[in-house]
């Protein structure tokens, strides 16, 4: 006999599973298992079952379930029941404590965990994925919302919290850093304060060479912590961060980063494909590189998505004026890491300078004034043609802001071009610096997503033949962002798109990055609407989340701006439109789900589109069978669809 607490409650005898009863019955089970064999009265299991809406004859349907009880776990028995037990104190189930799945799992977890000390990696990651694959949902199943299961409910969701963070730590130290990159991503979701995971993620991202995500990571969960609770991160946790600013590899530590041997197909150097769909915005750069090398100072500003493409369009440029004699100073918006001034953070001011070759800058001329760097600026820039190149001017201070100001203001006869970009020209922190640049003629330009025929000519770039169908559906799926389209082709074609289609790990983190930022309402939202399809029912998601529509469309609009979801406004003058969950995103979050939670998700889509007026019954037919052993009663009053042809 084997008794199964993780997921819904289960009892195997050999290879069959017993049917238990009912779930008032379940509940009764499964508040004797956590017992571990200690008596609990009648009347305790009757305020325990009820929770205070005890009926009358609660008492007898507690003996009468216990009687049940007895005939399914011990059928055989003669005289009086060894297993389920009626003693002075009450009723105690007496069950081996190797019998139960709770004890194979703890068992298993430590296990691993000795082997991971030994240095055996690989016998670790066997036993922990047999350990996690235990779990076939949320632990003690009913009863989880019971208050006699919280405790040990909570118990055990920390010690699977625990085994994944393990997990995660082997993975890491196999090298096997993108899984662990996506296992870590996965626990800052389920416990976005849990110190550990965001540690964990850090690791990770670090180990595969993306140490500015890292520190990026490091800055979402400081400021998480700050805004919840008013805390800063551990010692820990700010000791892991210097030692990534360090790079000290004592700290991090060494991993032997997996590395596969790969047979590359024949086809154009990747460094050598041309930029594809910014042929208008191109041209238009080149223009201002020309009016500035007649002496004339020009300004650009360029804006975009994330992922849209502003980085590859600004190394282009910077090609282009290196090309023709233009010195090339780039900077970052966000503080960057130096080597000339030892592994330090330096301002956009500073990073300019250094490209510049004006090294340090002029002491300041007064307290809390920029004069010195603007002095120094304006000299540099005065030497010969130059353009500087501002990436993510989101992130930079106000104080850069007002330098870049001044700077538009005195640069006057200088063959100079200054190209900025951001995410979005509407940022009120922006406001100030986009005005005054305007001011002086600044040339402004959008970067809008890539057509379907950008993408043919990506394919073909790329050396692919496609039919215009693959570019359509991979244009569809990558959403015409440059980036998703970049990260999709790096996978074979038939992983790309249709049944085999997965999604990249980088596209996956970013996901996972935009989930965090959003409340647990929202990304619970967002489960139900990614587990009935592409395009959300308002009505049918506050229904399955018992919440009013004007509570629910900040959550809904809340993940549109995360860019989670999107609108897709109705062309014409009538602003209708509906919300989307794009393909990438929605099958992010469907990963992030247990089958089980899967099953219970479509269970109460199905049980709420039943007996909805005008309600297609294909649509709840296919919930039914998404929720399998889950599905609602109400699934025999459902008709069963008309076949379809081919099928």
């Amino acid at each position: 006999m084997r008794y199964s607490l993780l997921g819904p409650v289960e009892v195997v005898r050999g290879d069959t599973a017993l049917d238990v009863g009912p779930r008032q019955r379940r509940l009764l089970l499964i508040r004797l298992l956590i017992e571990d064999g200690r008596p609990v009265s009648v009347e305790q299991l009757c305020r325990d079952l009820w929770q205070g809406s005890r009926p009358t004859g609660a008492v007898s349907s507690v003996r009468a379930h216990i009687s049940r009880l007895r005939s399914v776990l011990d059928p055989v028995r003669s005289g009086r029941s060894t297993l389920l037990v009626n003693g002075p104190a009450g009723y105690s189930l007496r069950v081996p404590r190797e019998a139960l799945d709770t004890t194979r799992f703890e068992e298993s977890v430590a296990r691993a965990r000795d082997a991971m000390r030994h240095g055996q990696l690989e016998a670790a990651r066997e036993e922990i994925d047999g350990s996690l694959g235990l779990w076939r949902g949320e632990a003690l199943g009913d009863a989880a919302g019971h208050d006699f299961a919280l405790r040990e409910a909570a118990r055990l969701a920390t010690a699977r919290q625990d085994a994944e963070e393990l997990r995660a730590t082997i993975l890491i130290k196999q090298g096997n850093v993108e899984r662990a990159i996506a296992a870590a991503e996965a626990l800052t979701l389920s416990a976005p304060l849990r110190e550990t995971s965001w540690a964990l993620l850090m690791r990770a991202l670090y180990a595969a060479g993306r140490s500015v995500e890292a520190l990026r990571q490091y800055e979402r969960f400081r400021t998480m912590l700050a805004a919840e609770l008013g805390l800063d991160p551990g010692p820990g946790m700010r000791e892991l961060h210097t030692a990534i600013l360090r790079h000290d590899a004592e700290i991090l530590g060494e991993t032997n980063t997996v590395r596969p041997t790969v047979v590359l197909p024949g086809g154009p150097d990747p460094a050598a494909v041309p930029l594809v769909g910014r042929g208008e915005e191109t041209s238009r750069l080149t223009s201002l590189l020309r009016a500035a090398a007649a002496g004339r100072p020009q300004w650009a500003v360029l804006s975009g998505e994330p992922g849209s493409g502003k980085t590859r369009l600004l190394d282009e440029v910077s090609r282009m004026a290196a090309d023709t004699g233009f010195t090339v100073a780039r900077a970052s918006g966000g503080q960057s890491l130096s080597e000339s001034h030892g592994i330090s953070l330096v301002c956009p001011a500073t990073q300019l300078l250094e490209g510049l070759g004006g090294g340090e800058p002029a002491a300041p001329s007064g307290p809390g004034s920029d004069g010195g760097q603007l002095a120094t600026l304006v000299r540099e820039l005065t030497r010969g043609p130059a353009v500087c190149v501002i990436d993510d001017l989101d992130w930079a201070t106000p104080e850069f802001h007002g330098l870049l100001r001044r700077l538009a203001a005195v640069l006057r006869d200088t063959p100079t071009v200054l190209v900025c970009a951001l995410r979005n020209t509407d940022e009120p922190a922006a406001s100030g610096l986009l005005a005054e640049l305007a001011r002086h003629g600044a040339t402004r330009l959008h970067l809008d997503p890539l057509s379907a025929t950008d993408v043919a000519g990506l394919l073909a770039a790329a050396g692919e033949r496609a039919t215009p169908h693959a570019a359509e559906a991979l244009h569809r799926r990558g959403e015409g962002n440059p980036f998703t389209l970049g990260e999709l082709l790096k996978l074979p074609p038939d992983q790309r798109v249709g049944p085999g289609a997965r999604v990249p790990a980088a596209v996956s983190s970013v996901v996972h990055a935009r989930l965090a930022e959003l409340a647990p309402s929202a990304r619970e939202m967002l489960t139900y609407a990614a587990a009935d399809g592409e395009h959300l029912d308002i009505g049918l998601l506050a229904e399955v989340l018992d919440t009013p529509r004007d509570r629910l469309l900040p959550l809904v609009d809340a993940a549109v701006t995360a860019r989670v979801l999107v609108w897709d406004a109705d062309p014409g003058e009538r602003p209708t439109g509906r919300y989307r969950f794009p393909e990438l995103p929605r099958e992010v979050v469907l990963r992030t789900l247990t089958p089980s939670t899967r099953q219970l998700l479509h269970a109460s889509l199905a049980r709420a589109l039943d007996g909805r007026p005008a309600t297609d019954p294909r649509r709840v037919a296919r919930h039914l069978r998404a929720a399998g052993p889950m599905a609602p009663e109400a699934a025999e009053r459902v008709a069963r669809p008309a076949p379809e042809h081919g099928r």
